[in-house]
């Protein structure tokens, strides 16, 4: 089985992982789930910490990576065109890009964000 976390879970794994769902972490833990994180979000945590908005440094996302062991899905022409009948039920671009991918892979999205549950055949795990 894969999984994809969004942004938010990732950050709060690596500074709060309190705040993540009991339901979320028990199905991250099995051995046999491969736990995916988004290229997409590394853009986005690369953007928002050149903006100040995130206080996270390359090295602690690469230590991060290693330690979660997750693998980076990388972002392709596939994904994106998704985002064509993708309804705008969510603003966020870096997320829209996200739930594409989600969609286009038929993985499983870990968020606590509502939004994600609007779209038709997505599903979250929360």
């Amino acid at each position: 089985m894969r999984l994809l976390l969004d942004t938010v879970t990732f950050v709060w794994a690596i500074g709060s992982p309190q705040r993540i769902s009991r339901v979320a972490l028990a199905a991250l833990e099995p051995k046999s789930v491969v736990v995916e994180i988004s290229a997409i979000s590394l853009s986005e945590i690369a953007i928002k910490q050149a903006k100040g908005k995130l206080n996270l440094a390359t090295e602690n996302v690469l230590a991060a990576i290693e330690d979660l062991k997750l693998r980076v899905l990388p972002y392709t022409a596939r994904h994106a065109y998704q985002l064509f009948g993708l309804p705008f039920h969510h603003t966020d671009p870096f997320d829209r890009q996200i739930i594409a991918q989600a969609l286009a892979e038929s993985i499983p999205v870990v968020t606590p964000d509502e939004k994600f549950s609007l779209y038709k055949g997505l599903k979250i795990i929360w």
